[in-house]
């Protein structure tokens, strides 16, 4: 007898509620006897989709059946790892032929490309395996939650640190109130180095020829057609383009927010604003375009038995935007790039990204030792639920509200010093309606995505 599902239909119906939208629950399928093969499928094997592949090819019940990638140079080296696995540079032609012989995919392309992947592996029946931020538009988000909720399938956010002991624990420490009420939060990413890979602008006068081996159209996918044009937006600098990618808060949002989001239990926000590097928003080419170095968002959410007030605050900062000094002073030390800080009533609690938490002040809670905690690793939780159906650390029913409140950050980012109510149940901003052209896009022709 197949092993019996420990993913209860209780608790999908829990998550779908987070959603502040009915979602139907499929049936629980593909329940496997133990030993059994789950067969893979990768789409995006270069970049992120090369360091995905190494992780789900250590996993021992993974069988790599089909890879996929837009460029011919990534596809040879993945397909020299598994020369019988099937090859293909058109995701489409992938899953028209091998619809039958593969039980999971990891999406690892551009944003602008993750839903259309997505939502038609999940009408398919497939697990899926989504990079963040899960999608480029909320409204794409929302959708595919609610597909993978009602057909039931196992789905992982590429969020993998929230598998690490140090996130974690940060959750549980959240969760046991151990700083007081939460009176505020604070998370940025101030990384170094990162204006290499970010593009000042505009857009290029003249275009290159395609390289070899690329297939262009598949790229560009549901984006606006746009001539190639070499170190522009392949292989890496499409993060930079409003077209393909979500900003640098789209990019690492996920991460340094994820610990926060469970911890705290959050909801949809009531309202975000942003503002931005002044030179950015004073150029109407790049504002058209590219995305800023530099941003400082501010949502504020509804309160809980977990924080001190009836709302409470979130603020991101990034580039050229960091913490308060008083709040950086908090800690006893070189305050790290990329973190998240929660201010509480009784201390506060630091989750330095990749790394363990630390309540502060330290002397306070000197005598705090961490839960003991195995070792996860993110990919492989999510082969063991789709072969075991454990329960997983970043299904999509989790992970999908907290892209939206992400993504809503990044339409704040288009209209500046603009404060935005958020109606997460209509899906809708009453006070300022022009911002509701960026909760969904319009896809090329012959690109049409289902379910949207």
């Amino acid at each position: 007898m197949a092993q019996k599902s420990t993913v209860s239909r209780r608790s999908f119906l829990s998550s779908a509620t987070a959603l502040s939208l009915p979602l139907v629950v499929g049936d629980l399928t593909g329940l496997r006897w133990p030993g059994t093969k789950l067969k893979h499928v990768c789409i995006g094997v270069g970049g992120m989709g090369w360091g995905d592949l190494q992780n789900f090819k250590q996993h021992p019940d993974v069988m790599i059946v089909a890879l996929c990638d837009t460029d011919a140079a990534n596809l040879k080296k993945a397909a020299e790892l598994f020369p019988e696995a099937r090859t293909y540079n058109d995701w489409r032609v992938l899953f028209a032929k091998e619809k039958h012989h593969f039980d999971s995919v990891n999406v690892s392309v551009p944003d602008h490309n993750h839903y259309i992947i997505a939502i038609n592996a999940i009408k398919l029946g497939k697990h899926v395996y989504c990079q963040k931020p899960l999608c480029h538009d909320v409204a794409e988000v929302r959708a595919l939650t609610r597909a993978s909720v009602k057909k039931g399938v196992v789905t992982q956010l590429g969020t993998q640190y929230a598998s690490g002991k140090g996130d974690r624990t940060a959750v549980q420490w959240i969760k046991k109130g151990l700083i007081g009420k939460v009176q505020k939060v604070y998370l940025c990413s101030n990384r170094s180095g990162i204006e290499a890979y970010r593009i000042e602008g505009p857009r290029p006068s003249s275009a290159t020829p395609v390289p070899e081996g690329v297939n262009w159209e598949v790229w560009i996918g549901t984006a606006p057609m746009r001539p190639y044009a070499a170190d522009i937006y392949h292989p890496a600098k499409w993060r930079s383009w409003q077209d393909f990618g979500t900003g640098w808060s789209g990019d690492i949002g996920c991460h340094i927010f994820d610990a926060v989001w469970k911890g705290l239990g959050l909801k949809a926000p009531l309202s975000v604003k942003a503002e931005v590097q002044p030179s950015w928003q004073k150029s109407p080419a790049r504002r058209a375009d590219t995305w800023p170095q530099g941003n400082h968002i501010t949502w504020q959410f509804p309160g809980n038995e977990l924080t001190e007030k009836e709302t409470l605050q979130i603020e991101w900062f990034d580039g050229q935007f960091y913490p308060p000094l008083e709040v950086q002073q908090l800690y006893n030390g070189k305050y790290p790039e990329e973190c998240a800080l929660l201010v509480g009533t009784k201390g506060a609690l630091l989750i330095p990204h990749q790394l363990m938490p630390v309540l502060l002040p330290e002397n306070q809670f000197k005598d705090q030792s961490p839960p003991m905690l195995e070792d996860r690793n993110h990919y492989h939780h999510f082969v063991d639920a789709c072969l075991r159906r454990v329960h997983n650390e970043s299904y999509f029913a989790q992970t999908g509200p907290m892209t939206e409140a992400i993504l809503l950050g990044t339409i704040a980012i288009r209209v500046p010093d603009t404060l935005l109510e958020w109606d997460a149940a209509k899906m809708q901003f009453p006070s300022y309606p022009a911002a509701n052209a960026y909760i969904k896009r319009r896809y090329r022709k012959g690109w049409e995505a289902p379910e949207l």
